[in-house]
């Protein structure tokens, strides 16, 4: 599904294009995962702001010229197959196409075969329904106010094994799983591994190895496992270059022993047990 690096991703192919463009209509198709909550009709006339992204939600702020300020704006999420396209000339909807924004730059998609994806209009991104979907979210990972202190902290408040934690999203967002299974991987740290029992010095080992995982799949565009694009229709890159993530029985380039593959809550993990210690 699309995590932080593929949301970023879509977040700035469509930000620069959009900024400033007046929205002539809106399309709902088929229902997803909560309803819009206005008329797709009173969305006309707006003027899309700068895009935004918290955890992997996308927030696309909406204004009237003639009253000053933003109106609101539209809270989106990909769900677990969505991906957004900004096209000139969109053509007629597909059967998986459930939302297009129609703007003076062009038509934003929201493509989503299983339609576990969202749309949703909120007033601004401090009241609900905005609020309340994005209260539970933990830090971003590249906020400097996340410090290896207080990530150690957090983790240490909880028991559960930390790959469960980071797929949770509660201390940390955006640690999807094959991220989650790079990140643990590069730290060397057993993916079952009680939160509790991690150490300060390993706790900044993965911190470190989330972000360096998160940046180095950012500037492959992500992942593309099955149906991620990017607003252009790219497909990302990562997981060509993924050290254990679907490499079960391969050799560990690391210590050359062999890659497992475990399931954890209902999610396959893999991990080198050469190297990633209890």
């Amino acid at each position: 599904m699309p995590e932080l690096p593929e949301v970023e991703v879509t977040r700035r192919g469509i930000d620069a294009p959009l900024r400033g463009a007046r929205v002539l209509s809106a399309r709902l198709g088929k229902p997803l995962r909560w309803p819009l909550g206005v008329a797709p009709e009173s969305l006309a006339g707006t003027a899309v702001g700068p895009v935004a992204r918290r955890g992997k939600y996308l927030w696309l702020p909406l204004h009237r010229s003639n009253v000053g300020g933003a109106d609101g704006g539209l809270l989106l999420h990909l769900g677990m197959s969505g991906s957004l396209a900004l096209a000139a000339h969109a053509g007629e909807p597909g059967p998986h196409d459930h939302f297009d924004l129609v703007t003076t730059q062009g038509t934003l998609r929201l493509t989503d075969p299983r339609r576990f994806g969202a749309v949703v209009w909120s007033p601004s991104l401090a009241d609900d329904p905005a609020a309340r979907l994005l209260a539970s979210l933990g830090a971003e990972p590249f906020d400097a106010a996340l410090t290896p202190e207080s990530f150690h902290a957090a983790l240490q408040q909880r028991r559960a094994p930390i790959k469960a934690v980071l797929l949770s999203g509660a201390v940390v967002v955006g640690a999807g799983n094959i991220y989650a299974c790079e990140a643990l991987y590069q730290a060397g740290i057993h993916p079952a591994l009680g939160c509790d029992r991690i150490s300060r010095p390993r706790a900044a080992r993965l911190l470190a190895a989330l972000r360096l995982t998160l940046a180095r799949a950012l500037e492959l565009g992500g992942s593309t496992l099955r149906d991620f694009r990017d607003a252009h229709g790219m497909s990302g890159e990562f997981q060509a270059q993924a050290q254990v993530y679907g490499r079960a029985g391969e050799t560990c380039a690391r210590c050359g022993g062999s890659v497992r593959r475990v399931v954890q809550a209902q999610r396959s993990t893999f991990f080198c047990a050469g190297c990633q210690k209890r």
